[in-house]
């Protein structure tokens, strides 16, 4: 599992723009700023809905006064569900709203999730993370089911 000094891993995530499916470069994204990376298990889940997303709409403002750059959320979901979710939720504004569709960036956090007996495959685990210029400054990985060290409001208190 990626740990904190670590450089974040360089791999192709997907945005869905008014022109189809963008590539994003994770060296370019995250190099040369500082980032408030999270990570959901799925679009439009319960926790990652209800609690996860909004939160860092709503703490956007008081992350950026407290030095981050950008704030992107990640989910082994196609782009055009990442899309729609960012779009519904009102998140296009303030997060980058990023596909990991075939898991490949969150295998190589070592940050997969069996969601096999949900029916949703392998996905990402509940995290999230500091990033300055690709390197982990500091990274928070939920317990199975827990909603309590991703949140926006945890990672606020760290800054």
């Amino acid at each position: 599992m990626i740990k904190q000094g670590d450089k974040l891993p360089e791999k192709t995530l997907m945005k869905a723009t008014a022109d189809g499916p963008e590539p994003v470069e994770t060296a370019e994204l995250f190099g040369g700023k500082k980032t408030a990376l999270f990570a959901v298990p799925g679009a439009f889940t319960p926790t990652c809905s209800a609690r996860h997303l909004p939160g860092f709409i709503e703490k956007a403002d008081d992350l950026r006064a407290k030095g981050i750059d950008q704030i992107v959320c990640v989910s082994v979901n196609d782009a055009f569900v990442m899309r729609a979710w960012g779009e519904q939720s009102g998140a296009t504004d303030d997060i980058v709203m990023l596909a990991d569709g075939n898991g490949e960036f969150t295998e190589a956090l070592g940050l997969v999730m069996d969601g096999a007996s949900f029916g949703m495959g392998k996905r990402s685990q509940r995290y999230a993370m500091v990033v300055e210029d690709n390197t982990v400054k500091r990274l928070d990985v939920e317990e199975g089911g827990a909603f309590e060290v991703s949140s926006a409001e945890h990672m606020l208190s760290q800054l």
